[in-house]
């Protein structure tokens, strides 16, 4: 499937993202087209969603600032992170001997945790740990120092690395809204189509329950 999708006009990257890979290089292995224009242009997008996720890292941090924190199960580790970054800029001298303005100082101490931010439907993954990624372990992989995250296999409410902001929460509210009207159509003899869903339903709640609570402050 990847030689036939890859061969066709731009679909090295869909490939890519049919199969789900985190890397170019691991599509043009299995398309049997190693390097070429087109890895150019794919690290071009990679240098584009490595600004994209100091942004949005950036972003996170700003909320955290105002009083806007993240929910889910990442989010301790995230906060702590964070506290700890607004502690080494508290104990920064301020002066003409600080060579970096406060916003690039900010910057550099983000961009590692930007390094291992990757953005899922509906919610942050924050890949510090591969020994931690609930994706890997449901998958049944191999997990060494180099694995990835399957962000298509993300289960955002249960897995220690991943957190809920704002954002998201239009995604969660979604879900808990349509699997009520799901059940109005669904036979009273289907128990257990019918407990999913509603299992469904009450976790996207709790979900955006907690975002409106960690953002309320």
């Amino acid at each position: 499937m990847a030689i036939a999708v890859a061969y066709r006009p731009g679909g090295l990257l869909a490939a890519k993202v049919q199969l789900k890979q985190v890397h170019a290089a691991t599509t043009e292995g299995y398309a049997h087209r190693p390097g070429g224009a087109q890895a150019l242009f794919m690290a071009e997008v990679a240098e584009l969603e490595r600004d994209h996720h100091l942004k949005l890292t950036v972003a996170a941090w700003h909320d955290f600032k105002a009083g806007r924190m993240p929910s889910g199960p990442g989010a301790p580790t995230l906060i702590a992170a964070f506290e700890h970054i607004d502690a080494e800029l508290a104990a920064t001298p301020a002066g003409p001997a600080q060579v970096l303005t406060a916003e690039q100082q900010l910057i550099n101490l983000l961009r590692p945790h930007a390094k291992r931010l990757y953005v899922g439907v509906a919610n942050y993954c924050w890949f510090r740990d591969p020994a931690k990624a609930l994706c890997l372990r449901l998958a049944g992989v191999t997990i060494g120092p180099n694995s990835k995250p399957l962000i298509g296999m993300c289960d955002a409410a249960r897995c220690p690395q991943a957190t809920h902001h704002m954002e998201h929460r239009s995604v969660w509210l979604s879900g808990a809204e349509s699997s009520p009207r799901l059940l109005t159509v669904l036979p009273r003899s289907q128990r257990d189509a019918r407990t999913r869903v509603q299992e469904d339903a009450d976790r996207s709640q709790r979900v955006v329950d907690a975002i409106d609570f960690a953002i309320a402050g």
